[in-house]
């Protein structure tokens, strides 16, 4: 062997050899990803995760906590560099707003202000999102989080054979709902029910009435810290005096004790025609009665027919990815799959999300019934924050009136939730 053709074979093995060790290196790539508890996404992603892996030859390390302590753990592993891709639950919300003063950031805000989270605002992926999604999910107008699914609350639920069998046409406007729940009433049968005894699942069911009478939910916020928006004026006195009929009128008697859990199915039982609720209850009723038929329509709270097209609700799910993660371009490539439309498509049916992407569709009943309304919007209790020291009735809510709490008069709740409000605005102004 002449001195040129050793000289070549060094060269070759010294390449192989480094092409050995990238591809070693490439192997023991792993991905800290983490998410909450929720059975169908934890399987969904257990399955996606494997094939990544053969795609891509990085390995996935999935942790999956608890939904109450998602908001500690993420701190807690981000300040410590020890994650690099991860779920936010029901958050990217309640940001602090310039006119809001002597309040406290959620903790999403606070890890973005510290450099915690990775800008995403360039990266290709967000394309396939509707803007708009983008848009609401953004901070600073920059991007530092991926919205892939939405909840809608303040719908309503409502019984197919039973407004068939009494001739009640569905209900878009508020004298609308208000003649049809009379019609049930008078024929014995419930209108609406409830889990009152929870508390929430009352005034959350209202959540659409509140969007159909202030649609600008962002506005109707910023004026209530402003001052140019009260509790007790002309506008909020229809809403308040709405909230009674709804709360007292058309609620079932008795469900003040009705658990939230057992609602969905005392509902699909046909004991009552309307169930008001967000759309996660939808798998319930399917689970009690899977052969009852029923719709979904936006809570009729306004006098206009246009007014009442609109589905109010909030971004249930964010992926981000550590600011100071060592595998920032594997983290990418894990966020540019899950974004990939026909992966996609299969998340949200494995899931039951409403879509954010503007081709995929949620391929069940509750997605067919979405389907007829085009609008979403960002609901109320996604924009509030209750200046320190306002008092408990400072909020919008139809659970104050009886029988779920102390209230029988809609003008004696609007003073006093604007007292409760004032005193918090005066306090933050220092006044």
């Amino acid at each position: 062997m002449n001195k040129s053709h050793l000289v070549s074979l060094i060269l070759m093995l010294a390449l192989v050899l480094a092409l050995g060790i990238q591809v070693t290196a490439q192997d023991d790539v792993t991905l800290r990803v983490m998410t909450w508890q929720n059975p169908p996404m934890v399987d969904w992603l257990e399955a996606f995760n494997e094939q990544f892996t053969a795609d891509t030859g990085i390995n996935v390390d999935y942790s999956v906590v608890n939904a109450n302590d998602v908001g500690t753990v993420t701190q807690t592993r981000l300040s410590a560099n020890d994650i690099d891709v991860l779920a936010f639950l029901n958050s990217f919300a309640n940001r602090v707003q310039p006119y809001m003063a002597g309040v406290n950031p959620p903790s999403w805000q606070t890890i973005i202000d510290a450099g915690l989270l990775l800008d995403l605002t360039d990266q290709p992926f967000l394309d396939n999102y509707e803007s708009v999604a983008i848009q609401d999910s953004s901070y600073n107008d920059q991007v530092y989080a991926v919205p892939v699914g939405r909840t809608i609350y303040g719908g309503i639920f409502y019984n197919k054979d039973m407004f068939a069998e009494f001739g009640v046409e569905v209900p878009t406007t508020w004298d609308e709902l208000v003649t049809a729940c009379e019609t049930f009433t008078e024929e014995g049968i419930g209108c609406m029910t409830a889990g009152g005894a929870d508390g929430w699942p009352i005034f959350v069911g209202a959540y659409g009435l509140i969007g159909s009478l202030f649609p600008d939910q962002e506005a109707y916020v910023e004026g209530l810290w402003t001052g140019e928006v009260k509790y007790n004026d002309e506008a909020n006195l229809v809403m308040w005096e709405r909230m009674k009929v709804y709360a007292q009128d058309m609620m079932e008697r008795g469900a003040s004790g009705i658990p939230g859990d057992a609602a969905p199915g005392r509902f699909a039982s046909g004991a009552v025609a309307m169930f008001p609720g967000g759309s996660w209850y939808a798998s319930a009723i399917e689970a009690s009665e899977p052969d009852f038929e029923w719709g979904f329509i936006p809570f009729p709270g306004s006098d206009n027919v246009e007014d009442n097209q609109t589905w109010y609700g909030k971004y249930d799910m964010h992926w981000a990815v550590a600011a100071d993660s060592p595998r920032t371009e594997e983290a990418l490539m894990y966020l540019e799959a899950l974004s990939d439309p026909d992966t996609y498509q299969d998340f949200v049916n494995a899931v039951g999300f409403i879509p954010t992407q503007p081709t995929a569709t949620l391929d069940t009943l509750l997605g067919q019934e979405i389907a007829q309304y085009e609008g979403f919007s960002v609901g109320f209790e996604q924009y509030w924050i209750a200046p320190t020291g306002a008092g408990q009735f400072a909020l919008p809510h139809a659970s104050f009136f009886a029988p779920f709490n102390e209230f029988e008069d809609a003008a004696v709740l609007a003073d006093r939730a604007q007292a409760d409000l004032q005193s918090g605005l005066d306090e933050a102004s220092g006044e």
